[in-house]
């Protein structure tokens, strides 16, 4: 590692509170940005895939996720350095409301990702039914943490020309800060959305359109040049390069196991570290759309991140011979690692109201889509069972988000890798699945805070190919 002085012109899109409108500022100013001809690079705090998606799509530079419960303060300056040196601009989409983290302190909030990449914030704010006292909403950020810097606010959902007058009027004459921005109440600025979500960007190709019309409407709301000034008013940072993201340790292609790697509308949760990891490890990675590919490619592992399987459900069951040969690949000691979706696709089935489709089977239980959310937040967890990819007494730190849950699960056939501690995982108290060589669980991981998961499953896959 070396420490070196970057300056990098950078922003925090943050809002008082969540549904305030950030998400879709924060699309509006990339692509007004890159319309503009700048080399910009994306940011999410927290865990997060959809939203990322089109940050990556928009901007064409993939989007990195900055989050202070799964990563130490030095990863978070160094990961944000390493990925935003050589851009025009950084912005960064917050979570939640500023302040909100884990804890009284704020652990893990947007402001705390702030104040690690010495980053200015653009405050959006809901003004519906406010007038004037949206300047001691404001000042009350503004004033709160006085590591953090609340450079400017955007005006989301304003009715008409005497409401925004009233609300300039306010944050200039009261707060001290000018107005970045002010979006009018409507449709215009709106993208589509599912049960999780937005529906990731990598779905359906006439999305695009969605962002060209965010973008052309943004150019109208925002002030560009007065954003670009206060991202240019951050300091110089004193960043890091990544630790444990090196160059692949394997001594020459023809020895690098081959990971297999599901990746198509079905299954987009994908962290790039995570990725770079298994390469930096020492793996050679291939690409496979479950939905259309005629069969499993001789790979030396499987890894299946999340998605949406159970919009894709009908499609995944038509490939019967790609969930047969996964299923037969795996009874014979094929190391498979899965996330979420990916256990879902493990499963002999997933129901989604009246309909039932049929999975690869290669676990002996079934999923069941549900209404609200069976797992939403953190997670952690202890290993403490027999698997293929963490050693006993490990706490691995991730996320889970789903609305389906397992039923009918045959113990007698598998173990349980995990004792969450944290979470809900598969019934409240447990979760990672495992059978020979395959272990699926809720919790997903990021690889900068669980290093140790890449060198394992890159290890398992050469052993595997040896044998």
């Amino acid at each position: 590692m070396r420490n070196e002085l970057l300056q990098i012109p950078r922003v925090v899109v943050a809002a008082p509170h969540g549904r305030s409108g950030k998400t879709t500022v924060t699309l509006g100013l990339l692509a007004a940005l890159k319309q503009k001809g700048y080399n910009v690079q994306p940011f999410k705090k927290g865990p997060d895939y959809i939203d990322p998606s089109w940050m990556t799509m928009i901007t064409g530079n993939s989007c990195r996720n900055l989050d202070g419960f799964l990563m130490e303060r030095e990863l978070i300056r160094g990961s944000f350095a390493r990925h935003a040196a050589d851009c025009d601009i950084a912005v960064v989409e917050g979570a939640m409301g500023l302040f909100d983290g884990g804890d009284i302190d704020g652990s893990g909030s947007t402001g705390e990702i702030a104040r690690a990449i010495q980053a200015p914030v653009m405050l959006v704010v809901d003004t519906t039914r406010m007038t004037r006292s949206v300047a001691p909403l404001v000042n009350g950020f503004v004033n709160f943490d006085p590591g953090v810097k609340i450079a400017g606010v955007v005006l989301n959902k304003v009715t008409r020309s005497r409401h925004e007058t009233m609300l300039r009027q306010a944050v200039e004459k009261y707060c001290g800060i000018p107005v970045l921005g002010v979006i009018p109440k409507g449709k215009r600025f709106t993208i589509p959305d599912r049960h999780l979500g937005l529906i990731p960007a990598a779905e359906r190709e006439e999305l695009a359109c969605a962002v060209d019309e965010i973008g052309t409407a943004a150019l109208d709301c925002l002030d560009l040049e007065l954003i670009l000034s206060v991202a240019g008013s951050a300091p110089a940072i004193n960043a890091r390069d990544i630790p444990g993201l090196g160059e692949s340790r394997a001594a020459g292609g023809g020895d690098r196991p081959v990971i297999g790697v599901f990746r198509d509308r079905a299954f987009t949760f994908y962290y790039p570290e995570n990725l770079e990891a298994l390469a930096a490890a020492g793996a050679r990675l291939q690409f496979i759309d479950a939905v259309n590919g005629e069969s499993l490619p001789d790979v030396d592992a499987l890894y299946i991140g999340g998605g949406f399987p159970e919009v894709f459900a009908e499609q995944l069951e038509a490939n019967s011979r790609l969930r047969r040969d996964v299923r037969d690949r795996a009874e014979d000691g094929l190391p498979v690692y899965a996330e979420c979706g990916g256990l879902m696709y493990l499963a002999r089935s997933i129901a989604w109201g009246e309909r039932k489709f049929a999975m690869s089977g290669v676990l002996p239980l079934d999923v069941v889509m549900k209404d609200k959310p069976q797992g939403h937040g953190y997670e952690v967890v202890e290993v403490t069972g027999d698997n293929p990819f963490f050693k006993g007494g490990t706490i691995v730190k991730g996320h889970e988000f789903h609305n389906s849950r397992v039923e009918n699960i045959d113990e007698s056939s598998v173990r349980f890798a995990f004792r969450v501690t944290r979470g809900s995982g598969i019934d409240g108290k447990r979760d990672g699945v495992t059978r020979k060589n395959v272990l699926a669980s809720y919790n997903h991981l990021h690889a900068l805070g669980t290093p140790e998961w890449a060198a394992a499953l890159v290890t398992r896959a050469l052993e595997h190919k040896t044998k």
